[in-house]
C-alpha cells in the first residue's frame, strides 16, 4: 500500500508543535510512508494580522509577510529530500493557502515565485472567523443556520477554485469540525445544494480533492465525508490526495491506511504532485 501525507505542519506553522523537518521526516521513515509533503500555514488576511500572520523561524516567531523565512524552509525541505533519498522517502515542497475574497495578488505573487511542488488551498475563515477553530468558531456558529453557513462557506470557495491557484481543496467541509454540534442534520441537506456545483467547478478547473483524516482524530468522518466523495467522483474529480493534517508528530500519517482503503472502495486514485504537476499512484 503506498502511503503518502500531504498534509503537515511542520514547526514552522505557529500552531504547530515545534518539531522539525527532518524529525518529521524521520517519523515518516519509521511508520513506513513512501511521501511526505510539508504545508505550513500562509494566512494573509489583514483583518486578521494580529491571529494569523505568523511563522516560527528558528525557535521565533516571525512575521509572514516577511517572506525571507520561505527561503529557510524550502531550503530544510531540500536538505531532508537528500538526507533521507535513501531510505526511500520522498520529500516535497507545499504549502496550505488560507483563502477569502480579496487576498488573490498576495497569493498569486507567493505561488508562482517559488518552486512549490504542491499548493493546498482551504478555507478557514468565514466574516474573518476561523471556523476551524474551537476557540473562534462559536463567535460564527451561534445564530447562525446550516444554510446560511453552507451559502458562506462555498460562496468564499466557488472563489477559490476560480483563480486557478491551488492544485487541491483541503478538507473541504470543514465547517463540520466545529460546527455540527450548531448545524445537526439540517448540514446534511444544506450542503448538498451547493456541493455539486462545486465538485463539478473543481473537475473543469483540473484540480484535486484532500481526504483529510483529521476528522477521525474527533470522531468525526473525514473531511470530505464519504457521501461527498461519492458525489464528487460522479461530478467527475479524478485527483485525490490524502493528508493527515498532522500538527503534531504524533498525528502524522493517522488514518492513511483507511483513506486508501476508501479510495480503492470508491474506484478512485490516488495523486502524488512535484513541480505542481499530479501523477497517479499505481
Amino acid at each position: 500500500m503506498y502511503l503518502a501525507d500531504y498534509h503537515v505542519h511542520p514547526g514552522y506553522s505557529m500552531d504547530a508543535e515545534p518539531c522539525s523537518i527532518e524529525q518529521y521526516c524521520q517519523r515518516a521513515v519509521e511508520l513506513g510512508l513512501q511521501e511526505i509533503c510539508f504545508t505550513t500555514h500562509f494566512e494573509c488576511d489583514p483583518r486578521r494580522k494580529h491571529i494569523d500572520w505568523l511563522v516560527r523561524l528558528n525557535g521565533r516567531y516571525h512575521p509572514m509577510d516577511r517572506w525571507s523565512w520561505i527561503d529557510h524552509y524550502l531550503h530544510d525541505i531540500e536538505r531532508a529530500k537528500g538526507i533521507f533519498k535513501s531510505a526511500g522517502l520522498k520529500v516535497k515542497a507545499g504549502l496550505e493557502v488560507g483563502y477569502d475574497v480579496g487576498l488573490e495578488a498576495v497569493i498569486e505573487e507567493l505561488v508562482t515565485n517559488y518552486p512549490w511542488d504542491f499548493i493546498l488551498g482551504s478555507v478557514h475563515c468565514l466574516n474573518h472567523i476561523a471556523i476551524s477553530s474551537g476557540r473562534e468558531s462559536p463567535f460564527y456558529f451561534r445564530g447562525r443556520t446550516a444554510k446560511q453557513v453552507c451559502l458562506d462557506y462555498y460562496k468564499i470557495l466557488q472563489e477559490a477554485v476560480s483563480t486557478g491557484f491551488f492544485d487541491c481543496v483541503g478538507h473541504l467541509d470543514i465547517y463540520r469540525r466545529h460546527g455540527l454540534d450548531y448545524l445537526g442534520e439540517e448540514i446534511n441537506q444544506a450542503e448538498l445544494e451547493h456541493a455539486e456545483r462545486i465538485f463539478k467547478q473543481i473537475s473543469r478547473q483540473g484540480m484535486g480533492l484532500e481526504i483529510n483524516t483529521s476528522g477521525r482524530r474527533k470522531g468525526q468522518d473525514f473531511f470530505p465525508s464519504g457521501r461527498l466523495l461519492k458525489l464528487a467522483k460522479e461530478c467527475g474529480i479524478t485527483i485525490f490526495t490524502m493528508g493527515s493534517d498532522a500538527h503534531r508528530i504524533s498525528e502524522l500519517g493517522q488514518g492513511l491506511v483507511q483513506a486508501t482503503e476508501l479510495l480503492h472502495t470508491h474506484g478512485l486514485c490516488l495523486h502524488s504532485f512535484e513541480k505542481r504537476i499530479p501523477t497517479a499512484v499505481k
